[in-house]
């Protein structure tokens, strides 16, 4: 699936090799792309394991958690602006697969601060479960 490129470029370090895909692999590939897998799946972001354990957290520590969680959210916007840019700058146009993927990444992100924002709005309001089944 796998062989041994053949490449005129100088190597880059010491023992340096270049390897290609056969056809056999590519079609192996194009095969496993064609899974339902790739577009069923979801994510478990380690965050919200936080926000579901954080009723055990001190008293302040959660507002604490969601100012951090927004500045981080910020400066990965930005990082992924800059991303985005120098992608547009090598690609020369909007409709390429990394452009979509860095803007989905910077819509999820702005997604989330706008949520972060709701849940500090509503932080006042806090309250523990009413009928929790954990405590049987």
């Amino acid at each position: 699936m796998i062989c041994a490129g053949e490449s005129q470029d100088p190597a880059a370090g010491p023992d340096r090799r270049v390897f290609e895909t056969t056809a056999k692999g590519r079609h192996a590939l194009s095969d496993a792309l064609e899974r339902e897998d790739w577009t069923t799946q979801r994510d478990r972001p380690p965050f919200l394991t936080w926000v579901a354990l954080s009723w055990q957290a001190r008293p302040g520590v959660f507002k604490k958690q969601i100012a951090r969680r927004a500045e981080f959210l910020e400066r990965e916007i930005a990082r992924e602006k800059e991303t985005l840019d120098s992608i547009l700058a090598e690609v020369g146009h909007p409709h390429h697969e990394a452009v979509w993927m860095v803007t989905l990444m910077i819509e999820q992100f702005r997604t989330e601060l706008k949520w972060l924002r709701k849940i500090e709005r509503e932080l006042p309001r806090r309250s523990s479960a009413k009928n929790p089944d954990y405590a049987k």
